[in-house]
């Protein structure tokens, strides 16, 4: 039994990361926002004592010391998963919402733009990702391995669509003058950003862990935690329940990103690279293939048939299909190769995922 440190734990992802550690029989705490949170993660297991999941409340990530008393145990941590990271499309200033670089001493804004060497160095603060690994290398001495949740949008290079494969080996080349171009933008950048950043510290410091980083795509799945209602729904899931629904009727939502993941995988990933001492150092693309929600809707209808009449049809379904060209493919040998991972399809993911919002409907 090894003692984990799990991060978010009631977070989308991070609900599914904690039923599979349990299940391996690892020992766990989680870091929630509240006293509230905490004790809904505990009644969904009512079965295990604090000896195999406990919690440590971490109101705000952001802090450069949030995690120091976090990763402190006894027993001690032998590693940490960093799952805890905001997804919204809500923010209104970008620049405290995601990439929020800190103190930037005296560097110009020109030389801070130009430079990619001084842009990493002062978003080493981004979404708390530095900030835990600093706590850990400070407080905990007997962690051996990190895995931390970074995103495709830290390899995607929006210039490069037609024909291009992406693997491990891609980064995203936006700048910070990008990052100011919108919210998606914003967004792109602090996933960007914060995943350097790691690798980064962990070149420079040197520190007893290794490190390694899982980029999912668009991750789609059954929710395991409590929800009060689908307006609290994840980011990523609502397209499903926009089209479950008849929210997305008129005009099915165009896909933008092809690519998504089952959370179950991206779960199982996590506490792989973590269990894998090979998967140290590594990044790992964990993509279980393409997508479009025109397929969604289809998937929906033919096993819903009592929700068919809430989907969109006709030219209304037609946004949501691949464009005719211009699109890209993916590499996701690594992930099998080292750690054995197999993927469910689509079709599985939509239907377990229309079960578990239709399960929160009938509450």
């Amino acid at each position: 039994m090894t003692r984990f440190l799990l991060t978010g734990g009631s977070g989308f992802l991070a609900a599914h990361v904690l039923d599979v550690l349990l299940e391996r029989g690892h020992s766990v705490v989680t870091t929630v926002r509240s006293v509230q949170k905490a004790e809904a993660i505990k009644e969904a297991h009512p079965t295990f004592g604090k000896d195999r999941l406990d919690f440590a409340i971490v109101e705000d990530i952001a802090q450069p010391d949030a995690f120091d008393q976090a990763v402190i145990s006894n027993p001690p941590f032998a590693a940490v998963i960093h799952t805890a990271s905001p997804f919204h499309f809500n923010a209104t200033d970008m620049k405290k919402d995601f990439l929020d670089p800190g103190n930037r001493s005296s560097t110009t804004r020109g030389e801070f733009w130009d430079s990619e060497r001084v842009l990493t160095e002062y978003y080493l603060a981004i979404i708390g990702t530095t900030g835990i690994l600093k706590a850990i290398q400070k407080n905990a001495p007997s962690v051996e391995r990190v895995v931390i949740t970074s995103s495709f949008l830290a390899m995607v290079d929006r210039s490069k669509n037609f024909g291009k494969i992406y693997s491990e080996a891609d980064w995203n080349p936006i700048t910070e003058a990008e990052a100011y171009d919108g919210q998606a933008s914003g967004y792109r950048a602090s996933k960007t950003f914060a995943e350097r950043a790691a690798w980064d510290f962990v070149k420079q410091e040197n520190p007893k862990f290794t490190l390694s980083v899982c980029n999912p795509p668009l991750v789609l799945g059954p929710i395991v935690h409590y929800l009060n209602s689908l307006s609290a729904l994840n980011t990523s899931n609502q397209r499903i329940r926009d089209l479950m629904t008849g929210a997305a009727k008129v005009s099915c939502p165009p896909t933008m990103n092809y690519f998504f993941v089952d959370v179950r995988d991206i779960a199982l990933a996590h506490v792989l690279v973590a269990e894998k001492s090979e998967a140290g150092g590594k990044r790992f693309f964990v993509v279980s293939g393409r997508f479009s929600n025109k397929e969604i809707a289809e998937i929906i209808g033919d096993a819903f048939p009592e929700l068919k009449e809430k989907l969109p049809s006709g030219e209304a379904l037609k946004p949501g299909d691949y464009p005719e060209e211009g699109t890209y493919d993916f590499d996701n040998s690594r992930s099998k190769s080292v750690l054995g991972l197999t993927y469910r399809s689509l079709r599985e993911t939509i239907v377990d995922t229309v079960k578990s919002l239709q399960a929160v409907e009938a509450r």
